[in-house]
């Protein structure tokens, strides 16, 4: 599955060692990550800025996922009724990148649920999607 990780849940995957770094690993592992550059770019800025990690870490991670991933171009915003306008280009490069999920924590995006063929979710649910399919793993 193409899968579209937004910037909080790569935060988290970074600065946490919970559920998204779970989430992150199993994309990697089991799906196609779809990127985009204004979502590297934001990415890149928050990890500076907000979590202050040094320049040499960001580069190493962003190579890690870049290198197996699909790099989604970017387009003209789509027309989607939400208040963020950085949010509406994130999810147009989703969109764009033919991403079947987009997960996020972000509560207008979670909202509105599916947009065209693209669900969205957040990490928990995508989690308990993905174990209700192996029941028998933990």
């Amino acid at each position: 599955m193409r899968v579209f990780l937004d910037t909080n849940v790569l935060v988290s995957a970074v600065a946490t060692r919970g559920l998204c770094a779970d989430v992150l690993r199993e994309i990697l592992l089991s799906h196609r990550l779809v990127l985009s550059a204004p979502l590297l770019a934001e990415l890149k800025n928050t990890l500076r800025i907000k979590i202050g990690i040094p320049p040499k870490i960001i580069s190493d991670f962003v190579d890690l996922l870049v290198k197996d991933s699909t790099l989604s171009g970017n387009l003209e915003p789509r027309d989607i009724d939400i208040n963020d306008r950085d949010d509406i280009l994130i999810l147009s490069t989703a969109l764009n990148g033919k991403a079947e999920l987009f997960i996020t924590g972000d509560k207008e995006l979670l909202e509105l649920g599916k947009i065209k063929k693209m669900r969205i979710l957040s990490p928990r649910q995508f989690w308990e999607k993905l174990k209700s399919r192996h029941p028998d793993e933990h």
